[in-house]
């Protein structure tokens, strides 16, 4: 215990203290403040520029140059600024000039007074500093300059435009009089080190996880990758239990945690971490039940001490203790005795009293957890969801496309040979919809176990599967009560089945696509790409099937309608009756029937191949999103 308050008294003390005099010569190679902690420079652009007023003098000559920021009056703590000769690289040339002893300190790291930094961290805003080139030296220089804006926030080897050279001798030309000149997008490339460059500081939340303390965060893998859309630790220290919280994905408007009882939204008690005016402001909030939501209304604020806090580039950072033993809406939280369901939640937006929904992400540990294991957590099986993608792919984009195919186009000609006493096209037919509707039921019932209720998702992925489900049930119960074929109700059952089976396909696949926007889905954007390509083939399929319908019947179906069959549906017969046909005729249907059957084999071929991508992409889509959040980070 005493090594732990030592350590955290040191670090205090560093942070306050860090470096208040100025840059050491112990960095002069590299530039890269000691700030402690393994905190990494910032990779983002930099507001700030440098700026030299000339951009040619002469050898021994100095020259004015300004450390501005855009937008303008933006605040820095600390700079060290050098002058480097471009060829050969890296070499130190010329001096400061102390102008302003209250902004600036020079110190010597090639040579006397070559390197100019601050003399506090007080704020500043624009600088206006003066370097002077060595007598003879005639050659391109870059000032390249470290920034400092807070303790953990800075950004190394800026460079400015470069500068020229000349002997003294030499007469500048007109137009680069040392007069101050607006800054200028550089192709200079960054600031590179000759030694080799700092090893990449890993996020100093993840130190420790597994050994000292609890981990969670998603997606599923994120804390072994160190990636996290958002995390949690839990340090237990004694009778103190330490949470921290970050999430910086997508510039999140809060990050919260929860402890449950049951793994269900509803009866949690919350801990928020929310954004505003600047800083970071935690709250203790409840989630309920109905409607689903959250409130800090009534739950008490001081179940929980606030120790660290901080808000850079859209990244939410804080460290909160909460009490052993807290009660809360009448529930008694005992972090020390009781085990609970891990909630962690990020969103885009928040009200005055409350968060609002986790749009970002929301992650379940999948077992009860004592706050004090520090092995890792394991998120809540996913499967049931991953089974209702597959099961409604399946159902939607394969067997109900393949039976409205069937029965639109085969009901007159796959007529020859029957299979259990009905013929070939209507016994596949209802074998394709009956497995449909299995799946449909299936499907809608794992995700209701999944999720536990109606969805609170602000997507009508729900709303629009329930329409497709009820009018999927509503399907075989027609077929079953449908009139027989010389009933005069015979054309509206099938004016009915034929507009309840093609509204059931098109909304299906319409709720497919805005899957895909589901955070909880975790589908990458171009699975989009995979679904226009099926509609496209799709109904590229159904033109095909019909122009060489009507070819095949001269243009004219209604003069062939004397040998149509009763059973067909009421709009146009694609095919006439082969009962009706003359011995040419039915040479030509032969010829048009074997073509038929081969497109129906490409379809089918094509249909089950982008079928199975989709499932395969559906079941194995939180490792396409682990891949895509190393390689953003990679990139960054």
């Amino acid at each position: 215990m005493l090594p732990l308050l030592v350590a955290l008294v040191l670090s205090t003390l560093a942070t306050l203290n860090a470096l208040p005099n100025g840059a050491p010569t112990s960095v002069c190679d590299n530039m890269l403040p000691f700030h402690g902690g393994g905190i990494p420079p910032l990779t983002t652009k930099t507001p700030f520029t440098i700026t030299p007023q000339s951009s040619v003098i002469g050898s021994g000559q100095t020259l004015k140059l300004d450390i501005e920021s855009f937008p303008a009056n933006i605040v820095f703590k600390g700079y060290m600024l050098q002058a480097r000769q471009v060829d050969p690289p890296n070499s130190i040339v010329g001096h400061f000039v102390s102008t302003d002893t209250d902004a600036i300190k020079l110190i010597e790291c090639q040579g006397p007074n070559d390197t100019a930094t601050h003399t506090s961290t007080s704020q500043k805003r624009d600088l206006t500093l003066e370097w002077t080139a060595p007598e003879g030296f005639v050659g391109d220089v870059v000032f390249n300059a470290t920034i400092a804006q807070d303790y953990d926030k800075f950004w190394v080897g800026i460079p400015s435009d470069p500068v020229r050279v000349v002997a003294s001798q030499t007469t500048v030309a007109p137009g680069s009089s040392p007069t101050k000149r607006p800054a200028t997008t550089t192709t200079v490339p960054p600031y590179r080190p000759p030694q080799t460059s700092a090893p990449v500081a890993v996020d100093p939340i993840y130190a420790g996880c597994g050994e000292s303390k609890g981990c969670f965060g998603f997606p599923d893998g994120c804390v072994d990758s160190q990636d996290c859309r958002a995390v949690v630790t839990i340090a237990v220290l004694g009778a103190r239990y330490v949470f921290e919280l970050k999430s910086g994905h997508n510039r999140p408007a809060y990050v919260a945690f929860g402890l449950s009882n049951d793994a269900k939204m509803g009866d949690d008690s919350v801990l928020e971490c929310v954004p505003e005016q600047g800083t970071v402001n935690a709250y203790a909030s409840w989630t309920n039940v109905g409607p689903y939501g959250s409130t800090r209304v009534g739950v008490p604020q001081n179940i929980f001490q606030v120790l660290e806090k901080s808000y850079n580039d859209g990244t939410i950072y804080c460290k909160l203790e909460r009490n052993a033993v807290s009660t809360v809406k009448g529930q008694k939280f005992d972090l020390m005795s009781d085990k609970f369901h891990l909630l962690l939640a990020a969103g885009s937006s928040v009200e005055s009293t409350n968060v609002n929904y986790h749009d970002i992400g929301r992650h379940v540990s999948g077992t009860p957890q004592s706050l004090a294991e520090v092995g890792p957590v394991q998120g809540s099986s996913k499967l049931l969801l991953r089974l209702h993608g597959a099961f409604m792919i399946t159902a939607w984009i394969g067997t109900a496309s393949l039976g409205i195919l069937l029965a639109r186009y085969f009901r007159q000609t796959w007529v020859g040979s029957q299979m259990c006493g009905k013929d070939q096209w209507f016994a596949w037919h209802r074998f394709l919809m009956v497995l449909t509707w299995a799946l449909t039921v299936a499907g809608v019932v794992v995700i209701f176990v999944e999720i536990g209720g109606w969805s609170q998702v602000r997507n009508p992925h729900a709303i629009l599967g329930v329409v497709t489900t009820v009018l999927c049930f509503l399907q075989p119960l027609g077929a079953f009560f449908r009139p027989h074929p010389g009933s005069s109700k015979r054309p509206w059952f099938n004016w009915l089945h034929w507009l309840g089976g093609n509204l059931a396909h098109v909304i299906a696949i319409v709720a497919i696509f805005f899957a895909v926007q589901l955070q909880k889905a975790e589908l990458p954007d171009w699975m989009d790409f995979i679904l226009v390509a099926f509609v496209a083939f799709h109904v590229f399929m159904h033109l095909i099937f019909s122009i060489f319908s009507w070819v095949q019947i001269g243009g004219c179906v209604s003069e062939r309608r004397s040998g149509q069959r009763v059973t067909s549906f009421p709009m146009a017969d694609m095919t006439p009756s082969r009962n009706s046909m003359s011995s040419s005729e039915r040479k030509q249907d032969a010829a048009f029937s074997g073509f038929r059957k081969s497109m129906l084999f490409l379809y089918i071929l094509i249909v089950l191949g982008l079928v199975i991508a989709m499932v395969v992409i559906v079941v194995l889509a939180p490792i396409e999103t682990a891949y895509n959040n190393i390689k953003e980070q990679i990139m960054n």
